[in-house]
């Protein structure tokens, strides 16, 4: 019996630190809003899949400062599944406005973009 891998869905989706200059905070928001507004009955009703961690979902972010991205963190917004994140230097910085108050170290907001790909295995 061959196993395939076929993708179900892709989502995507930006975030935003306006302040804290984290880029972690950036990239869980992108996550987090590329699967904001998402159902997948197709896991059940499609792939016939009995638990929704049997989807594979890998996650690829692009923000600035990729070597400071706390990876539990971001896949933690992820409920489900056998989870991956491949990071890489892209997103934007954005001038803002360094508040002190906030404990900003500066005036950069972060700006990362996001694409989460839910795989299941098929038969």
């Amino acid at each position: 019996m061959t196993v395939a891998r076929r993708r179900l869905i892709i989502e995507m989706g930006m975030g935003v630190d306006q302040h804290g200059q984290e880029p972690t905070v950036a990239a869980a928001r992108a996550v987090r809003n590329a699967i904001a507004h998402n159902a997948l009955p197709g896991v059940w009703e499609v792939a016939g899949l009995s638990d929704p961690d049997q989807m594979i979902v890998e996650v690829k972010v692009a923000v600035p400062y990729p070597e400071q991205v706390r990876e539990a963190e971001v896949l933690a917004v992820l409920p489900f599944g056998h989870k991956t994140l491949k990071v890489e230097s892209g997103g934007m910085v954005a001038e803002g406005r360094a508040i002190a108050s906030l404990n900003d170290i500066n005036d950069q907001m972060l700006i990362a973009v996001a694409a989460v790909t839910v795989w299941v295995e098929t038969t």
